[in-house]
């Protein structure tokens, strides 16, 4: 059920009723810095929400060092909840108001205003001069930088993905904005929860020489501010005292890049780490069994993928696509995997999206005969097709990528791993296209949050040329106008049928997992997330 006005109220009455400013005399207790090892801080070696769309970015972005007018309950069910904006109201289907909380501090002692947002929403931050509602598909080099200080070729493309059809956002006084869309929009609370859409200040970005400078320490409002970001290395954080929701419980944060699994695990249990991140299921005991340490995870919203590139010869065939879909066997994987402690989601959806979820899907089911007389009604004839793998970018995924290299092969088909080292090369456009690792989240609760954002006509996936449907397009299009929600269930239906039966664009695999060991002492719950919260109120630490 989207967000509406009066559970916001409800929500800002609840949190009013909890809300105590810290007292002078806990203001003075020593504070406790602690090391997070990761296996990645960020692929695209910034801190800016638009260009670090990734997994690992929610993990080091949220809720500690962005925040958005309406922030994402990340201890709790994920909706929405009042940050920068303590109210907000629909004023008709293309129009929203929100009023700021006043007194909010950027890390540079500003107060946040509504200039911030106007800013926070142009064309010089995120939108690079593209039109609203044109539905057309923007690539990255048509926007390729001319100075230092312009936005990468990508960010203009991934903000018209989340926000396809803003025309503006108007400051109607200090503490009062209203986001104006060109077309009606149901998800217009959803999209302001969203990954992207959060607050930068107006003063630090001009005042940066280039985008580069302000990229590495973007001035936010968040309890915790960049003291250092050496990528590819580490990312220190320290308390932002002036923080609105009350003094940070940590003088530090220091999220460390670890790589390989056993270097985290041994640095956890040495008393290195204080905190080491994704976890396989085949090492949690190990963990778990060392006196003063603990496991805690769950899954997320977010899912495993595989993504299908049509530029592969191969690929290009909807027959083998099918194939492959059919020969893999989910619930194996997740068993062996994962000892079961995920499952095989029903397709690209989550029940998170209530009245929105379509009940009855399911993910193709394992069938190797089917699969087989697929292949042979195909004119394949066993050429190798590439399968570009990170090591271990995602959870077991080089296992992973070995057992469907099997399963694929009792079918008929001849898929190649190519261990590639960063994003770059899996996405690197060279003949060796055919099959990528994936995963797709929801943002907010709505399916225009994954697979409109992720492989419609803005996707990533049809932003590279890998995938495009005419029909899937439309009904994108039209999911982000209608206001009927009976309608627009229906066109997502026929999105899931389109997109994972008839002409496949990626096979969902499993629901991801979340694992993350740490030391017992801490007293600190994990979020149902990528993201890690250390607000006062998830640190009981002494």
């Amino acid at each position: 059920m989207l967000i509406q006005r009066r559970q916001a109220l409800g929500a800002l009455g609840a949190a009013a009723g909890s809300f105590a400013l810290p007292m002078r005399g806990y203001a003075q207790a020593k504070r406790r810095s602690i090391t997070v090892a990761v296996q990645k801080i960020t692929n695209n070696n910034t801190l800016d929400i638009w260009n670090e769309q990734s997994n690992v970015g929610e993990r080091v972005f949220f809720p500690n060092l962005w925040e958005g007018l309406i922030n994402r309950n990340w201890m709790g069910d994920q909706g929405g909840v009042p940050g920068l904006a303590t109210e907000w109201k629909r004023l008709d289907d293309k129009t929203i108001e929100l009023k700021l909380r006043q007194g909010v501090k950027f890390h540079n002692g500003d107060e946040v205003t509504a200039d911030d947002v106007v800013f926070s929403f142009s064309d010089e931050r995120v939108f690079g001069g593209t039109q609203p509602d044109g539905g057309a598909t923007l690539y990255a080099d048509d926007f390729k930088p001319k100075t230092d200080k312009e936005l990468p070729a990508n960010v203009p493309g991934v903000g018209r993905r989340l926000w396809p059809a803003l025309r503006g956002v108007e400051a109607v006084d200090k503490y009062t904005v209203r986001f104006h869309n060109a077309s009606p929009d149901v998800t217009l609370e959803g999209r302001l929860i969203a990954f992207g859409s959060q607050i930068a200040s107006r003063r630090a970005w001009d005042e940066a020489a280039t985008y580069a400078e302000w990229a590495n320490a973007p001035v936010t409002t968040g309890p915790y501010k960049v003291l250092e970001y050496r990528p590819d290395v580490s990312l220190t954080l320290v308390a932002h005292d002036d923080y609105w929701g009350g003094r940070p419980p940590l003088e530090q944060i220091r999220f460390v890049e670890v790589p390989e699994v056993a270097s985290r695990v041994n640095g956890l249990l040495s008393g290195e780490y204080d905190f080491a991140c994704d976890l396989p299921p085949d090492q949690l005991d190990t963990v778990r069994n060392t006196a003063g340490l603990e496991v805690q995870g769950s899954t997320i919203l977010n899912h495993r993928i595989q993504v299908f590139d049509k530029t592969n010869d191969f690929i290009a065939d909807p027959l083998i696509r099918r194939a492959m879909t059919h020969s893999i066997d989910r619930q194996l994987i997740v068993d062996a995997l994962w000892d079961g402690q995920t499952v095989v989601p029903a397709g690209l959806q989550w029940e998170f999206y209530d009245d929105m979820f379509i009940k009855g899907w399911t993910a193709p089911e394992f069938d190797l005969k089917l699969a087989s007389d697929l292949v042979k009604q195909s004119s394949y004839k066993g050429d190798a097709i590439p399968f570009r793998v990170l090591n271990n970018y995602y959870i077991n995924q080089v296992s992973n990528a070995q057992i469907m290299v099997e399963m694929w092969k009792q079918a008929g088909l001849n898929v190649e791993i190519q261990m590639v080292e960063n994003w770059g090369q899996v996405l690197e456009d060279t003949e060796t296209r055919g099959i990528r690792d994936w995963s797709n989240s929801a943002s907010f609760n709505d399916p225009v949050s994954s697979i409109v954002a992720q492989h419609g006509p803005n996707g990533l996936q049809q932003q590279r040329d890998e995938w495009s449907n005419v029909e899937m397009n439309e009904l994108s299009n039209f999911m982000q106008k209608s206001v009927d929600r009976a309608a627009r269930k229906k066109a997502f239906a026929r999105m899931l049928e389109i997109s994972e039966r008839e002409d496949p664009a990626f096979q969902v695999l499993h629901q991801n997992c979340v694992f993350t060991g740490m030391k017992s002492e801490l007293k600190w719950k994990a979020a149902p997330a990528f993201a890690m919260d250390f607000r006062a109120e998830n640190w009981r630490a002494s």
